[in-house]
């Protein structure tokens, strides 16, 4: 993954802050200077605070867990939904729902009845009902496709999110936080970074802005789970090896217990068993020699 430069920040717009009196006095540290009334954003803050959002990134991608996306901003949706979709991730850019999070079972509820009406479509069953049920089903699933289309796939609640905009999307910040779910955003200069655990100090309102911070978080997404796959590779590799040399000195030992086995079984037949029968054993000489029984007449 190619590692971002100031350049790259500057071309993007990355810098460019909000006025002077829309700021959030906790913003200071990450502010390098004013200019005609504009608050200019410190782009070494911006690239440490990146560094450590994609390692974080690229950990719980590495684990296997989900990074739900956030941004429902006009000129984020397009960005955050091709990044999603880039990782297999889920995402919400259409209207966040209150409880999306917090009461999870009931928003999985209405997916299950969305995936039902998508299975009523395929199935043949839309042919039995009549004209005005199948024109309210098909307005219904349309309408929860714009709104859950993005976390259809997602059977739990996330690991992480990442939101673009922490102002706009304060419902979801706030439902992550009341459930100790880790937080990676974008703030700006009128935001407060200290209700973030990963604050990113960036524009959240240029398109470019947004999409160089997006696509170099996603890259780091992606790297995680690449070395999930190279993990599960390597285990499966490891795990073969073990059988195999756990199966070798298993066959010579059942080779060893037979042969010693032979061994003891065909040392009695020399032995006293057969002396017994051939010699001067107790049992042959009461039937040949002189014993307590007396013969017929």
């Amino acid at each position: 993954m190619e590692k971002l430069n100031h350049k790259d920040l500057l071309a993007a717009g990355v810098h460019f802050g909000h006025l002077r009196k829309k700021w959030n006095p906790r913003m200071l540290p990450n502010i390098f200077m004013e200019e005609k009334g504009i608050h200019i954003i410190d782009l070494n803050r911006t690239l440490e605070s990146l560094e450590e959002s994609a390692a974080a990134l690229r950990s719980i991608a590495r684990s296997g867990k989900k990074i739900l996306f956030v941004a429902t901003k006009k000129q984020a949706k397009e960005i955050v939904t091709q990044a999603a979709n880039r990782v297999n991730m889920p995402y919400v850019t259409e209207r966040w729902l209150g409880g999306m999070l917090t009461n999870f079972q009931t928003i999985r509820k209405s997916i299950k009845k969305m995936q039902s009406i998508e299975k009523m479509m395929t199935d043949g069953t839309f042919e039995s009902i009549t004209k005005k049920e199948r024109l309210m089903l098909e307005r219904e699933k349309a309408k929860l496709e714009k709104v859950l289309g993005g976390i259809a796939q997602l059977g739990r609640l996330p690991a992480a999110l990442f939101i673009v905009d922490i102002m706009n999307e304060h419902i979801a910040l706030a439902e992550a936080k009341r459930l100790n779910i880790p937080t990676i955003a974008m703030v700006d200069t009128n935001s407060d970074p200290t209700s973030v655990d990963f604050a990113i100090p960036a524009n959240d309102d240029a398109t470019k802005s947004i999409a160089i911070i997006t696509n170099y978080l996603t890259d780091a997404v992606v790297e995680g789970l690449a070395d999930r796959q190279k993990d599960k590779e390597e285990n499966a590799e490891g795990g073969e090896e073990e059988e195999s040399g756990d199966r070798k000195p298993a066959f010579a030992d059942v080779e060893a217990v037979s042969e010693e086995g032979g061994e003891k079984k065909r040392a009695p037949r020399g032995g006293g068993r057969g002396g017994n029968r051939g010699g001067g054993g107790s049992r042959g000489s009461n039937r040949t020699g002189g014993g307590n029984r007396t013969p017929r007449a």
